[in-house]
């Protein structure tokens, strides 16, 4: 069943990396696109084309009269805090807006479904942190959900609770996000200061990198792939949950070879300091999806290799500085 010619998409977290990715594409097929962000966001990486609104998502009034007032043909999860460090340090603020923000948007998104009778589709953004204590190396859509951190039992929650609403109706997917990055990740992600910390080191203003763990694997794909896949789940229509990963394991030992590399400096070791303190309570050892589903069931598949995904953020890097 199609939404019509130009659906309506309603998109939480639309100033975030994936969000503001999302609207970019919907907007460019012609959707009309809604979005949510954060009290104080600032509206730069939002689309002027974008009809913002400010809620608190775990309000479920709020979120209710918000689904009625804008009758979305699909509604993108993608708001939460996406930091397991900072999940450590505050652990309710962790699940209340990863958590309950989900049960509330599914109850108002199946609320208004049974009340006006128009389908409405949704997708939620889960994570592969859900599967970090499963002590499987390579994750797909069976993999037993175990998750080590308050920000993976966040996303279990969430996860379990998208599996609750398509029971009764509503059809809603998981799509289970591996690491996906761009030039829109926020400084605070271990991948963005490792590209702009090599630029500053090739240009000689930092002298050294401090990392955590450089032996934890993970695996990396690029940003506007992974929202392409969401895009794809939503014509699907079918609620269900699929693994989106590029199934390559690299580490973040690799990542920073990748990056000091691509600006022209062979020994990284000589510049990098790995810190204690920043280590992770539990970090997840090995997490690498299989993604064959999304390949088979949505023809998707990943576009950019890991060395070009650090390629590009450190060629963004470069432009900025000079920029600056």
């Amino acid at each position: 069943m199609n939404a019509g010619p130009h659906p309506t998409a309603l998109i939480t977290g639309v100033a975030g990396q994936d969000g503001s990715y999302l609207a970019e594409l919907l907007l460019g097929r012609g959707w009309a696109v809604h979005g949510v962000s954060k009290p104080g966001d600032d509206g730069d990486s939002i689309d002027a084309l974008v009809a913002r609104h400010e809620v608190d998502l775990s309000e479920t009034g709020t979120v209710q009269g918000l689904v009625r007032e804008i009758e979305p043909d699909y509604v993108f999860h993608l708001a939460g805090i996406s930091s397991v460090w900072r999940s450590w340090n505050d652990p309710v603020l962790t699940t209340r807006v990863n958590g309950v923000s989900a049960a509330a948007l599914l109850d108002a998104c199946f609320t208004h479904q049974e009340a006006s009778g128009k389908r409405i589709v949704m997708i939620n953004a889960s994570s592969a942190e859900i599967f970090a204590g499963s002590g499987v190396s390579l994750q797909s859509e069976a993999t037993r959900i175990a998750p080590t951190s308050p920000y993976g039992a966040s996303k279990a929650l969430s996860h379990h609770m998208v599996d609750v609403y398509r029971s009764r109706g509503l059809e809603a997917t998981n799509a289970i996000l591996y690491n996906h990055e761009s030039p829109r990740r926020p400084d605070s992600f271990v991948t963005r200061k490792i590209s702009k910390a090599a630029v500053a080191i090739s240009r000689g203003r930092q002298s050294t990198l401090e990392l955590g763990n450089l032996t934890a694997v993970r695996d990396w794909g690029w940003a506007p792939d992974y929202v392409q896949a969401m895009a794809a789940m939503a014509e699907y229509g079918k609620g269900d949950n699929f693994v989106v990963a590029t199934g390559q394991a690299h580490s973040v030992a690799d990542f920073v070879a990748a990056a000091f590399e691509a600006v022209g400096i062979d020994d990284w070791r000589e510049y990098v300091r790995s810190d204690s303190e920043m280590l992770r309570p539990t970090d997840s050892a090995r997490m690498v999806g299989d993604a064959s589903k999304a390949r088979n069931v949505l023809g998707w598949e990943p576009t950019k290799t890991f060395d070009q995904v650090v390629r590009a953020m450190i060629e963004f890097d470069m432009t900025e500085e000079i920029a600056a």
